[in-house]
């Protein structure tokens, strides 16, 4: 992506409007005189809709050279999640043409300006990206430049931009389709942005972890041959940073559910269960690109859970990296399994905090749908900072409780703790009461449910289904910690 951005701190003409082929207008309601006011006024009339209506339906108006113009009313009222699905509703009638160039006005009063400037620009940039496609005749439509008009403050547009890249990593690693996203090829991609990035690699494959004692992880990339599971380790450390931050992701390339075998329905779509994986190296790509002073200790958990003489099943009890032991009770439960050895050895390295991403439970996304990604945390505090930092970036996260007696549910009669439980009932706590067990030093941690990872027609700023949820809350969440 090499979309040129230009600011302009004039509000333009009609003249200068004429020559432009796509245009997004941003007004506020104290706008009384703008270029084109007449045709809006007349379009309102006809369609029955009065100028305040913009605040939550655009409306197209045509020019009589052929352009068009988007039109949408900014308000102090909307937050940034709410402003960023209007700005994406506006865009797309631009965005449908696939131009080459569009125009962005910001027509509004100053302290709307900066939000909704960038808010828009970030929204252009994500939805005119390029995202994998194995169609015969696809064709890539490069956005070539962005004109940013009424914007005379400082604009943060090399963050913008390199949230926008972390997002689009994140979401073209998890559409991959599942035969070219082994986890060995997997891998091989990460070591290859790790090279490009200057990232400090180390892999822990399937012989050494079975070495370390890293059992439950060890017993879900049995399952799979080749066996190439591996957790990989990257770090991020630019100098003058001191206190770091670790991230762990889920990185399930594929899950068929093991022994307890998935249904066709709940099948499908079982590649994007590394998203969780895709989300840390997305905010991994951010921070380096726009050179943030953080350090970040990032783990990825990356195997396949598929059935076969040796996966393993109801009933093993296998010995994790901590020395607790495990009663398998559903092997469709692989992702706290893959995760739990890989927390441990995240949090041995004493991170200020540490924070995991995952598509972990369909419960999570029964109690939250797919508009919202579920928090807990083992710190009331970080729910707390979640719930903000989600706001704050537009990407919306909802707390849940962490009480310990959830975990009554998950006492075995013959191993430390149940994987799981049969019996239904809360599992996405059940889950975070499990991952618990495995955070050592008394690790400020927060978990992250990626409910709303995937919603048909887009979510927030995004159009696509597979959405990049995560990025964007990491980046302000990760900065929250550190100023804490």
């Amino acid at each position: 992506m090499n979309t040129k951005i230009k600011k302009i701190s004039k509000i333009p003409t009609e003249i200068v409007l004429n020559k432009v082929s796509h245009t997004l207008y941003i007004i506020d309601e104290k706008q009384k005189n703008f270029p084109f006011q007449a045709i809006l006024k007349n379009k309102l009339k006809r369609i029955g809709r009065k100028i305040n209506d913009l605040k939550k339906t655009p409306v197209i108006t045509e020019l009589k050279d052929g352009g068009i113009i988007c039109w949408v009313m900014a308000s102090d009222s909307l937050n940034l999640f709410q402003c960023h699905t209007i700005l994406r509703k506006s865009l797309a009638h631009l965005i449908e043409e696939k131009p080459t160039s569009i125009s962005i006005v910001c027509h509004v009063e100053k302290n709307l300006i900066k939000l909704w400037g960038e808010a828009a620009v970030y929204v252009a940039l994500l939805n005119t990206s390029n995202l994998p496609s194995h169609k015969k005749n696809h064709k890539i439509n490069p956005l070539k430049d962005i004109k940013l008009y009424g914007i005379s403050l400082p604009a943060d547009l090399k963050t913008i931009s390199a949230s926008v890249k972390g997002n689009n990593l994140t979401r073209e690693l998890t559409m991959t389709p599942p035969n070219n996203l082994t986890p060995l090829i997997y891998r091989k991609k990460i070591a290859k942005l790790a090279k490009q990035n200057k990232w400090k690699l180390q892999e822990y494959s399937m012989s050494k972890l079975k070495q370390m004692g890293a059992g439950a992880f060890f017993a879900v990339g049995q399952g799979s041959e080749p066996q190439d599971a591996a957790i990989v380790n990257l770090r991020y450390e630019p100098k003058g940073a001191s206190e770091s931050i670790a991230l762990v992701g889920k990185g399930i390339c594929f899950d068929t559910g093991g022994h307890n075998l998935k249904p066709a329905k709940y099948m499908n779509g079982m590649h994007e269960d590394m998203n969780g994986s895709a989300v840390v190296l997305g905010i991994l790509q951010a921070v380096s690109l726009a050179r943030l002073p953080i350090k970040l200790d990032c783990w990825l958990a990356i195997a396949q859970n598929h059935i076969g003489p040796k996966a393993y099943k109801q009933n093993d009890v296998v010995k994790a990296l901590n020395g607790m032991t495990i009663e398998i009770v559903h092997t469709d439960a692989e992702g706290r399994m893959v995760l739990a050895d890989t927390l441990t050895l995240a949090s041995r390295k004493k991170p200020k905090a540490m924070i995991d991403f995952a598509t972990l439970t369909g419960c999570m996304h029964v109690a939250m749908g797919d508009r919202y990604s579920g928090a807990i945390s083992n710190r009331p505090e970080l729910t707390c900072m979640a719930i903000g930092a989600g706001s704050e970036a537009g990407e919306r996260i909802s707390g849940f409780p962490y009480d310990e007696d959830y975990e009554e549910d998950l006492e075995s009669q013959i191993a430390d703790i149940k994987q799981c439980t049969l019996e239904g009932g809360p599992d996405h706590i059940h889950a975070a009461r499990f991952l618990g067990r495995f955070v050592e030093k008394n690790v400020p941690w927060l978990h992250i449910d990626l409910s709303s990872s995937n919603r048909k027609g887009g979510l927030g700023a995004v159009s696509s289904d597979v959405n990049g949820f995560g990025v964007n809350f990491g980046l302000k969440i990760i900065q929250k910690i550190l100023n804490n």
